[in-house]
């Protein structure tokens, strides 16, 4: 007889790929599309809330040294905008700086590298998944995730937020070069324009 455990954690896994592929799947899609930047971090805030059942994402933007939040599943206009960090500074500068997830299971407050904002209700909450937005090998921001109870981060959750961050970078970068982005120089002259490409080296 199959081994029943074994057959439950091949449907949990094959559950687990076709959310994952669903959730990129829309992201190919934003990337189809002509957005603002506004309508761009909103549309990632409901694909990684949908995908995670997260109670709060916030998207951070690297501006100079700093990263600004930029988006969020609640209203924060007082911070939206306003709200700075630097590099490097509570968790989400760390995995900026770092350029590396962070995952903490429950209370995410008493990290030692946490930086608490009294506006912000999220910082009471306990668990705290976050990766950084890439573009171009350029951190442009970082994706937060959180939830108000504890939470056992699964592999294949946290995966997909690596992948969201390392696909969403090229689509705010995009959106935040707007209409110019249609003036750009045309891909076969860019491809004609590039220096060739030296041949491989013989192995000896």
């Amino acid at each position: 007889m199959p081994n029943v455990k074994k057959l439950q954690h091949l449907d949990q896994r094959l559950v687990q790929t076709e959310a994952q592929l669903q959730v990129l799947q829309k992201i190919s899609r934003l990337m189809a599309r002509k957005l603002s930047l506004l309508q761009v971090l909103q549309a990632i805030v409901e694909i990684v809330m949908g995908a995670t059942e997260a109670d709060a994402c916030l998207i951070y933007l690297h501006e100079a040294d700093d990263l600004v939040l930029c988006a969020s599943n609640t209203p924060h206009p007082a911070q939206i905008g306003k709200l700075r960090l630097k590099m490097g500074e509570g968790l989400t500068g760390w995995v900026a700086k770092e350029r590396r997830m962070l995952a903490i299971g429950q209370q995410a407050y008493k990290d030692p590298r946490f930086r608490f904002f009294h506006d912000l209700p999220e910082d009471t909450f306990e668990a705290f998944l976050s990766v950084p937005v890439i573009s171009r090998d350029t951190v442009v921001g970082v994706i937060n995730v959180q939830h108000r109870q504890p939470r056992r981060h699964m592999g294949g959750e946290m995966e997909m937020l690596i992948t969201v961050g390392e696909q969403v970078g090229c689509i705010i970068v995009l959106a935040c070069i707007g209409e110019t982005a249609d003036a750009l120089i045309s891909p076969v002259k860019a491809l004609l324009s590039s220096p060739p490409i030296p041949p491989a080296k013989k192995p000896d």
